[in-house]
């Protein structure tokens, strides 16, 4: 949708109008965290959450960063441990400042830590709608896109059609592009009916300031 938004509340308020106004019916959210990957995030990470989940190479390069978090106490590693990394919990605090920038090979995630999930977390996991509006409510600079499925009012088939944010980020050829401060709604419709008279009529009649078709 060719809107600017302030902020990510913003975007996920007019998506859900978006789907009140013009669907039959919707799934549950399905949101997708990124990893912490600018000094921005990080510093929003140590500031706002005590703790994190860390996985780093099993690479000779890296132990010396592990032995400082060891030597800080900052670190539990899991019991048990792939073949070809490090999983461990990762009790965060300002005082991790000066590590940044992480060490090539060590990834640094929230994914599973409330409120964007638990240990058994998976990625492919919904949730619901207030466990959305909590993850955008403590989202800060992180990356986070939340997709919904959607039946459109008017359309022969809901298939591949539905409605995405992305928070922090664009959507472009088939994948969420980081982009800081960028809010967006993003609706689809599937191949099935876009091009069909059906899903052109939808595009014309729905009355949403449309930007450009995009690929996925």
């Amino acid at each position: 949708m060719r809107e600017s938004f302030p902020d990510a509340p913003s975007a996920l308020m007019r998506a859900r109008e978006v789907m009140r106004d013009l669907a039959d019916l919707a799934s549950a959210p399905w949101p997708q965290l990124e990893p912490v990957t600018t000094a921005q995030q990080y510093t929003h990470t140590l500031r706002s959450f005590g703790t994190a989940r860390m996985v780093a190479n099993r690479e000779p390069r890296i132990f010396p960063f592990l032995d400082e978090l060891v030597h800080r106490e900052v670190i539990t590693f899991d019991a048990v441990q792939p073949k070809f990394w490090l999983k461990a919990n990762l009790r965060l605090s300002p005082g991790l400042a000066d590590l940044w920038p992480l060490p090539e090979g060590v990834t640094v995630s929230l994914t599973t830590i409330p409120p964007f999930g638990t240990l058994d977390s998976e990625p492919e996991d919904d949730c619901t709608e207030e466990e959305l509006d909590r993850m955008v409510a403590v989202l800060g600079p992180l990356m986070l896109t939340a997709s919904w499925l959607c039946g459109w009012r008017g359309l022969p088939e809901f298939k591949g059609c539905g409605v995405k944010i992305c928070l922090n980020s664009v959507w472009t050829e088939q994948h969420a592009e980081p982009s800081p401060g960028a809010f967006g709604v993003w609706i689809a419709l599937g191949a099935r009916v876009a091009w069909t008279p059906e899903g052109e009529a939808w595009l014309r009649d729905c009355e949403l300031p449309l930007g450009e078709p995009q690929a996925g």
